[in-house]
C-alpha cells in the first residue's frame, strides 16, 4: 500500500516557549478512496527525534493500512529535525530526556492520540509504539484509555523510574495502583544483551505488571539494544528477528485496533470446540 507524509503543528500548554509541537503522520494513499478508515498508531521515538530509522519503521506500518502520527518530543528544546546518530547528539537526547518533565510527555501522547482521532482517515481505534525511550513513552501511552494496546521495544528508564526532570516517575507505581488492569493490552519485547536494561529490571517490570493482572506478553530474545535500528546500530541490528517480531506486532495490532468486536461480554462457559 501507498503512503504519504505530512506533519501539523499543535499548540502545547506544557512548553513554556511557547512553541507548536510536530507530529508528522505517515498514512494510506488511497485517491480513488478519500474516505476510507483505517486504525491509529502513534509511534514514539528513541532520543534522537523521527531519524530515518524511525519513519521507516513508522512506514512500513502505515503501508499495512494504519495511520502513524508520530511526534517530535523535544520540542521544548529544539526543533523537530532529526538529532544525529554520534557521540555530541546522543549526549544532547540524554540530557533532553532527562530535563522534559514527565508530565509534558504525556501531554505529547495525548496531543498526538487527539490528531489520529480527528483525522478524517482515521476510524478512532488507536494503538501505540516505539523504541527505546519511545518504549516507555508508548507503555505511559497506554494509560490512556483511548490506546487499546502498546508494543513497546526495549523500554529504557521503566525499571529504574528515572524518566523525566527529576528522574522519578511513576510509571510502575501508576501499574501498581491499577491504572493498566482491564485497560488496554501490552507487550513488551527485551533483548536479553540488553545492557540498558538487566535482567533484574526486567523481572521487575514483568513481576509488576504480572501482580497488577495487566494484560500483557513478555518476549525476551536474544538481542542487544536498539537491535531493530537499521541504521548506526553498532552492529546490533538484527534484520531477521526484527522482521519476525514486527508481523508479531502487527498481529497485536490487527487483533486490538484492526478490528471493532464491540464491547466485550463476560463470561464463565468454557468455550466449546467442534471436531
Amino acid at each position: 500500500m501507498l503512503i504519504t507524509k505530512t506533519y501539523q503543528d499543535v499548540p502545547t500548554k506544557l512548553d513554556a516557549n511557547g512553541r507548536p509541537f510536530r507530529i508528522f503522520v505517515i498514512a494510506p494513499s488511497l485517491p480513488n478512496y478519500p474516505h476510507a478508515k483505517f486504525p491509529g498508531v502513534v509511534v514514539f521515538s528513541e532520543i534522537y527525534q523521527v531519524t530515518g530509522p524511525v519513519e521507516r519503521f513508522a512506514g512500513q506500518i502505515a503501508s499495512q493500512g494504519y495511520v502513524v502520527a508520530i511526534p517530535s518530543i523535544y520540542h521544548e528544546f529544539e526543533g523537530p529535525e532529526a538529532i544525529p546518530y554520534d557521540n555530541e547528539g546522543t549526549d544532547r537526547g540524554n540530557l533532553y530526556k532527562i530535563e522534559k518533565r514527565v508530565e509534558a510527555y504525556d501531554e505529547d501522547a495525548t496531543l498526538a492520540v487527539d490528531l489520529l482521532i480527528a483525522h478524517p482517515n482515521c476510524n478512532g481505534r488507536i494503538a501505540a509504539t516505539g523504541m527505546c525511550l519511545g518504549g516507555h513513552l508508548a507503555f505511559r501511552a497506554t494509560f490512556d484509555p483511548r490506546v487499546l494496546a502498546s508494543v513497546c521495544w526495549f523500554a529504557t528508564d521503566v525499571h529504574s523510574a528515572t524518566l523525566g526532570k527529576g528522574k522519578q516517575d511513576d510509571t510502575l507505581t501508576r501499574v501498581r495502583n491499577g491504572d493498566l488492569t482491564n485497560n488496554g493490552e501490552l507487550v513488551m519485547i527485551f533483548g536479553k544483551q540488553d545492557t540498558h536494561v538487566p535482567r533484574e529490571g526486567r523481572d521487575l517490570v514483568r513481576k509488576t505488571l504480572e501482580d497488577a493482572n495487566v494484560t500483557v506478553s513478555f518476549l525476551e530474545v536474544q538481542a542487544q539494544h536498539a537491535f531493530i535500528r537499521d541504521e548506526s546500530s553498532k552492529g546490533r541490528w538484527d534484520a531477521a528477528l526484527t522482521r519476525s517480531l514486527f508481523t508479531y506486532m502487527l498481529e497485536v495490532f490487527e487483533r486490538t485496533v484492526g478490528r471493532d468486536l464491540g464491547p466485550r461480554v463476560e463470561t464463565t462457559e468454557a468455550p466449546r470446540h467442534v471436531c
